[in-house]
């Protein structure tokens, strides 16, 4: 037994007034309780305890010992408290991270129903297209696209498919014409992704040529969100998730480019730092993005 527990059992038998009565109240027998006293006492080089048939008192140096040893119980009885207080029931405070393209567009407007379902839960969060580490910035989630960089140690669970597309405004289409093939397709204003992202990489899975470039043009944006944006203001063509564009071929507000050619799609995923000992609030959350977004044939028509 370490110092820390002979410690709590000294406080123990301070506070009942005899060994036997702190045996009892802790289910062990007297002479164990009274051997790591005793243990204890070897340890600080002081004899703690005044030891008479009627009970016993602590010595003045015991009485010092004891009230820094009660400090420590007190901490110790609200940690295990807290334990158990924690009945599987989601609650706390849940930070979860996602891109901001899904999260403005698909994450939030799934937040009611998770909070409704478990009202002891507060969600914080952070929207942003940069890789996460979720220890070291203590996130308890996080959303990205499957390609992004992972830990290995991280566990990764699929949300949905996420089919992309090319597109613009019928504005740039009418100034600069419509690509008929994909090389005619490299030489336009093509919208990017700030920095050496893997989604300026634009392929088709067309059977017979395989065709790929890098994605160049006049303007590239932070995030999926400011590259939609763009494509709605006319600068350029872009490439984007079905989630984000179908509403707007609907409305006429962007045109769906080259629709026989299918850029390949990506997953979209939830990353965790564990799956063991997982935080009910954590697990609730994971659950609800996988069933939420468990059938997204509607998010993936084309129209």
């Amino acid at each position: 037994m370490d110092i820390s527990a002979q410690m709590l059992i000294f406080v123990t038998v301070v506070e009942q007034g005899s060994i036997s009565a702190a045996a009892r109240s802790m289910g062990q027998t007297p002479s164990a309780v009274s051997k790591q006293v005793g243990l204890l006492e070897d340890q600080v080089n002081y004899r703690l305890l005044n030891r008479t048939r009627t009970g016993i008192s602590p010595t003045q140096e015991g009485q010092q010992f004891y009230d820094k040893c009660k400090a420590m119980a007190e901490k110790f009885q609200e940690a295990e408290a807290m334990i158990h207080n924690l009945d599987g029931i989601p609650r706390g405070e849940l930070k979860i991270a996602s891109t901001v393209a899904f999260g403005k567009s698909q994450l939030i407007p799934a937040l009611p129903q998770f909070m409704e379902e478990n009202p002891e839960v507060q969600v914080s969060l952070d929207l942003t297209d940069r890789e996460i580490d979720l220890r070291s910035e203590g996130f308890d989630a996080t959303i990205c696209f499957a390609e992004q960089p992972k830990n290995p140690d991280i566990v990764v669970r699929r949300i949905m498919q996420s089919r992309r597309v090319l597109c613009a405004a019928p504005e740039y289409l009418a100034r600069s014409g419509v690509p008929k093939d994909f090389a005619a397709l490299a030489k336009h204003n093509c919208l990017r992704v700030a920095g050496k992202s893997q989604r300026n990489a634009w392929s088709s899975i067309e059977p017979m040529t395989g065709d790929r470039f890098e994605a160049q043009g006049s303007f590239e944006g932070n995030s999926t969100d400011v590259v939609f944006r763009a494509a709605l203001a006319g600068i350029g063509i872009a490439r984007l998730p079905c989630y984000m564009a179908n509403r707007k071929f609907l409305s006429g507000e962007l045109v769906h480019v080259m629709p026989e050619y299918a850029p390949p799609s990506t997953d979209i995923v939830v990353m965790f730092a564990d799956r063991r000992n997982l935080a009910p609030k954590t697990r609730a959350f994971v659950d609800y993005l996988v069933r939420r977004f468990r059938d997204v044939r509607d998010l993936q028509m084309t129209g």
